[in-house]
């Protein structure tokens, strides 16, 4: 279960540090970031998350009507390994036309207490995933199905933050399940293990698409479909 009180930034930073061997440094320097975010997998945004740093504006514009759909994660995930870095290149050629994203604003339900599972909600909003879209890519990365209400109530603390649900949002962010355990104190399932390559890609797949449109996702999944027919 999810440990209480939660932690200050500065031992939320150096519990990940810990995690992968990293000596704790507090202020964080960009140059910790930057290797703290290599020795993780997460992102240098979300490790701002972590230690209570503002983002960039333009890290929260998004076309909310976007995301990765169902069709792309499923197609990516069924792809060899050089289909998926042929998804990957065409997701970082693609840019959104200008004046078609809109900063996001959280909706009520979605303004969350302090608390891991917060934490993980908000790193999956800067991929542009909602409740719905976490529980839809969370099922196919990790066969951990979930209804939408339940993840939003990790995100609440209304529901426990345990090994099943750190699965599968370890997947969903495409790193190894010991980091988020490190970081949260969530004792890992007894079959917690590094992410699949294919994981690992898709989760990569789902951060480069996060400031696309609609139009311009759905134009990716047509190719990931043709890509899975060569």
């Amino acid at each position: 279960m999810e440990t209480s009180p939660y932690p200050e930034p500065d031992v939320r930073l150096a519990r990940l540090a810990g995690a992968v061997g990293l000596p704790a440094e507090w202020p964080p320097t960009e140059e910790f970031l930057d290797g703290l975010a290599r020795r993780t997998g997460l992102r240098a945004h979300d490790l701002l998350l972590v230690a209570d740093i503002p983002l960039p504006g333009t890290a929260w514009l998004f076309d909310e009507t976007a995301g990765a759909s169902s069709s792309l994660v499923s197609r990516s995930l069924a792809l060899p390994a050089s289909g998926r870095r042929l998804l990957r290149t065409r997701a970082r050629s693609l840019t959104a036309p200008t004046g078609t994203l809109a900063s996001w604003q959280p909706r009520p339900y979605e303004q969350y207490p302090p608390g891991f599972g917060s934490l993980l909600l908000r790193m999956l909003a800067l991929r542009n995933l909602n409740w719905s879209g976490t529980a839809k890519a969370m099922c196919l990365m990790s066969g951990v199905c979930k209804a939408a209400s339940t993840i939003g109530a990790v995100g609440r603390g209304a529901k426990p933050l345990d090994a099943e649900m750190l699965d599968g949002f370890a997947a969903t962010l495409g790193v190894p399940v010991a980091v988020l355990a490190g970081l949260t104190g969530v004792h890992p399932s007894a079959d917690g293990r590094e992410p699949a390559p294919e994981v690992v890609d898709t989760a990569a797949l789902i951060w480069e698409v996060r400031h696309l449109t609609w139009d311009q996702e759905s134009e990716l999944s047509e190719y990931a479909e043709e890509l899975g027919r060569d």
